[in-house]
């Protein structure tokens, strides 16, 4: 009786994204990454203390006092813990007419990177460019726009929302339902800069309000002497504070 010599198995070549990975995994380590989160102000410790806390933190504040910037570092610190896998970045995209994001030309990453760059100047103010795009490339950082996640359970990942004062109450209430097992949502915004044709439909203030006392959310608000972007900015935010009350008064 005769015997077959068993074979090699071939090795399937790998692909060009599972190769750049396996290099990026050789040459980075989070845990190697050193987080210095250093808050300005009373109002940013707060928000620190909100997100560990909680399972969901609303904050609605003016441009220039570092919300996103804290959600972020403070999403890194957390992954750095390991309890949970991956930051994901979801932003609400208000597009112009004719501009819908599906029909930009490239691959979905291409499509949102022009609306995701202040995301990402706040990762590569905090642990560098180069280490920034390595997360991405791995996988630890995912960036999407909001209609992505609809439908989705989003486990073990710490979820940022930025510029929520462009999502209406129904897109508000399907994004917070998106939180899955061992996952925290960090919604983020400013009331004052609403780009929604009908600025009346922006939710952010309102579902501050609504969960503000509710077990395992925590929320607040960003005042203009929270501001620690500069001083031009805070006069900038007053005045035109300012030039509203006396419009509305006159109206």
């Amino acid at each position: 009786m005769s015997v077959r010599k068993k074979e090699p198995t071939k090795q399937v070549p790998k692909s060009l994204g599972e190769q750049r990975v396996e290099r990026s995994q050789v040459q980075f380590n989070l845990q190697k990454i050193q987080i210095d989160l250093k808050c300005k102000n009373e109002s940013q410790k707060n928000l620190v203390k909100l997100i560990n806390e909680n399972t969901i933190t609303i904050c609605s504040g003016r441009a220039g006092t570092g919300k996103t910037f804290i959600a972020c570092a403070q999403a890194l610190k957390l992954l750095k813990t390991e309890k949970y896998k991956k930051i994901l970045l979801v932003k609400s995209v208000t597009e112009l007419e004719g501009e819908s994001v599906g029909f930009l030309k490239g691959t979905l990453e291409e499509k949102m990177f022009p609306h995701t760059l202040s995301f990402l100047d706040n990762f590569y103010k905090i642990i560098g460019e180069e280490n920034t795009k390595k997360m991405v490339e791995m996988g630890f950082i995912e960036v999407l726009p909001l209609a992505y996640i609809r439908g989705r359970s989003i486990d073990d990942s710490i979820i940022i929302v930025d510029e929520a004062q462009n999502i209406t109450l129904g897109n508000m209430r399907s994004t917070l339902t998106r939180v899955g097992e061992n996952s925290k949502m960090i919604i983020t915004g400013d009331s004052k800069q609403v780009d929604l044709k009908n600025k009346k439909k922006s939710s952010l203030d309102i579902v501050v309000n609504i969960f503000s006392d509710k077990e395992g959310v925590g929320t607040m608000y960003f005042t203009t002497a929270d501001i620690v972007r500069s001083s031009i900015v805070r006069m900038i935010e007053d005045e035109f504070d300012v030039y509203e009350e006396n419009n509305t008064i006159k109206k």
